[in-house]
């Protein structure tokens, strides 16, 4: 893709991010990972990859750099950085920590607005999607890295959008969607027995229910997602999770006539967190409204 083409895609993208919301009331900010050493993640990277990649992939790699340290745009990335990716990703002769490392520079990426670039160009491949599905086969710490990668492509509307396409593929014999392979990683977090990841978990559904989807499939999401909450809460979260977790139920009463009947016939009632906070007891009314006990 030449840089004059791909610099239009970019503007256009922009174009109709800001159409977008400009129509819409203001966005509720979401809940991202910043906590994240740009240069530090780099030089692991190159290090851990020296000796061990094309000569092509040493372009990516430069391409890369200039995309997130010296700021240039992501029409800076070629056609074949997603090629480098996914190698690094599914390669079993890369480690682990090389696969890491790379999962942190791409959720450094997403925080960009311009990122979806990248996103739009695996469309045929579906390579970062493919691997979130099989996010229960990595390692934890590559888990950790790529909930974080998922939770930051929130922070814009266009990425956050892409993590809801409902157009599906096939993959190991699966039909998958976006919102699919979104809804599996989120209930895998918080339902894992790592802190961290349940935390995250936490603060991608948080950025699910703060979106405006207009889509039937989310109804069958919401239900889904419902489910993994509740039995979320018994695992003891702390408040900012409850808070976070409330909210996402509320939301979901909005959009599903069957989360309410889910509530009440699995259980825990919510309003078992009652007095954790004037925040949550704000929540806790409005769920008790339409789930009674």
């Amino acid at each position: 893709m030449s840089e004059g083409s791909s610099q239009q895609i970019q503007q256009d993208n922009r174009d109709r991010s800001k159409s977008t919301e400009d129509n819409e009331s203001p966005r509720e900010p979401s809940l991202v990972c910043r906590d994240i050493d740009i240069k530090t993640e780099l030089e692991c990277l190159v290090k851990l990859l020296d000796g061990k990649i094309y000569k092509d992939e040493e372009v990516s790699m430069e391409e890369l750099h200039q995309y997130l340290i010296e700021d240039d745009g992501s029409w800076s990335l070629g056609d074949n950085f997603l090629v480098f990716v996914q190698r690094v990703l599914r390669e079993q002769s890369f480690s682990p920590d090389t696969r890491i490392h790379l999962i942190r520079t791409l959720a450094y990426a997403a925080l960009k607005d311009d990122v979806i670039i990248i996103l739009h160009q695996d469309r045929r491949d579906h390579s970062l999607m493919n691997f979130a599905q099989d996010i229960d086969k990595h390692t934890p710490e590559e888990q950790q890295a790529w909930a974080m990668f998922m939770c930051n492509l929130f922070e814009n509307v266009g990425p956050s959008e892409w993590l809801l396409y409902i157009s599906e593929w096939d993959y190991n014999g699966q039909t998958l969607s976006n919102i699919r392979v979104t809804t599996k990683v989120t209930v895998h977090c918080i339902l894992s027995n790592c802190p961290q990841l349940k935390n995250i978990g936490s603060m991608i559904l948080y950025n699910i229910a703060i979106k405006e989807v207009k889509t039937v499939v989310f109804d069958d999401v919401a239900v889904e997602l419902t489910m993994a909450v509740l039995q979320f809460y018994q695992s003891s979260p702390n408040e900012e999770q409850i808070f976070r977790t409330l909210k996402a139920l509320v939301r979901f009463l909005e959009v599903s006539a069957d989360v309410a009947a889910i509530i009440q016939m699995i259980g825990p009632h919510p309003k078992q967190f009652t007095g954790k906070s004037d925040r949550i007891n704000e929540l806790l009314n409005v769920i008790c409204r339409k789930v009674p006990l």
